[in-house]
């Protein structure tokens, strides 16, 4: 599969730096999803989740091949490289075709690696995609600027640490997975492999082909049966389940951590920080949007969101036993009591009955 010969003269146009008005004009620089990714002069893949640069990498390659199955990956590795090196390996080939270059860890790139980059965006070889991964940092921060303006496509591909993202993430995985799944088994499915963006989708992998055409829609039922026994417990469930009421449910999930190891020193910062957030949220409550409250209390709107929806039941009595039974325990944890364990179970069960005072 050959670059067009369009895209090729507006990225050695744009970054030789002709001097007419009109090369000047900034280029366009398109966000693409990473699974969409296809072969350009210069490719960008940024961002700290390597499954999702994995998956851009790999659009770009098959992409490639299927215009061209002949089509080869070379890798430079930019904490080695020397002079030189990049255009030895985006060089053609004797035999032809198209080449797909990946130059991973750009973020930790040498002057010369950089150099030679630059030098490269002025005169891109024809029939190459460069691929640049960048997982962040200061480093190269220029050399990224350079390709954006000489309108490279780039895949931004973000860490997902929300639960709330990484049900969307599981859902759409099953989507493409073409498995049918209700809304709370893919929460249950987060609850139970989330920690982790590559395990989970290796677990929505497994679900759809286990479950197989005939089960219709997933439900967390099928997810328990598969994952039950993995469910992780943080502090932020036990504190989610506490300020809900749910006493029995905080306290068994409480015990379940405690179990596999779980500090009573950060379960009692997850209360702290929940109680914290609804307390900020209630002395605003009804003060405006979502968006407005969230600038001024240094939140995002979807944290307020929730905390609005949390408040419901909860009074100033109740709040305010909730915050000073949590800095009591936050004292016992740290030292002030004999059994922190103790302290943080009777927090719970504290918590969990405030709410309706």
């Amino acid at each position: 599969m050959a670059v067009p010969p369009a895209s090729r003269s507006r990225v050695t146009s744009r970054a030789a730096g002709s001097g007419s008005s009109r090369a000047k004009a900034p280029a366009k620089n398109p966000m693409v999803a990473p699974e969409a990714l296809a072969p350009a002069p210069i490719v960008l893949v940024t961002g700290g989740e390597d499954l999702l640069a994995e998956r851009a990498v790999a659009a770009v390659v098959a992409a490639a091949r299927k215009g061209d199955p002949e089509a080869r990956l070379e890798q430079v590795d930019a904490a080695g490289y020397e002079p030189g090196g990049l255009r030895m390996a985006t060089a053609p080939s004797l035999f032809g075709g198209m080449a797909v270059v990946l130059v991973s860890g750009v973020e930790a790139a040498s002057d010369a690696l950089v150099a030679d980059v630059t030098a490269y965006l002025a005169d891109p070889e024809p029939d190459t995609s460069l691929v640049l991964r960048h997982s962040g940092g200061p480093r190269a921060k220029g050399l990224l600027e350079a390709a954006r303006a000489a309108g490279a496509p780039e895949a931004a591909c973000l860490p997902i640490t929300k639960d709330e993202e990484k049900v969307d993430f599981a859902g759409a995985e099953m989507r493409r997975l073409k498995a049918k799944t209700s809304p709370a088994a893919l929460r249950a499915l987060v609850d139970a492999v989330g920690s982790d963006l590559r395990e989970l989708a290796a677990a929505c992998s497994q679900l759809a082909q286990d479950a197989g055409p005939d089960v219709g829609v997933i439900g967390p039922e099928l997810v328990e049966q598969y994952f039950g026994g993995r469910v992780e417990v943080t502090g932020f469930r036990v504190a989610d389940a506490a300020v809900a009421g749910r006493a029995e449910e905080a306290l068994r999930l409480l015990r379940h951590a405690l179990a596999t190891g779980a500090d009573p020193v950060p379960l009692v910062a997850a209360v702290a920080l929940k109680l914290r957030s609804l307390a900020k949220v209630s002395a605003v409550a009804g003060a405006g949007r979502s968006p407005e409250i969230a600038k001024e209390l240094g939140m995002a709107p979807w944290q307020v969101d929730r905390a609005r929806r949390e408040l419901v039941g909860w009074g100033p009595q109740g709040l305010a036993a909730a915050i000073v039974a949590t800095a009591e325990a936050d004292t016992m944890v740290k030292g002030g009591g004999r059994d922190p364990v103790y302290a943080v179970e009777r927090l719970v069960l504290t918590v969990a009955g405030a709410r309706g005072r």
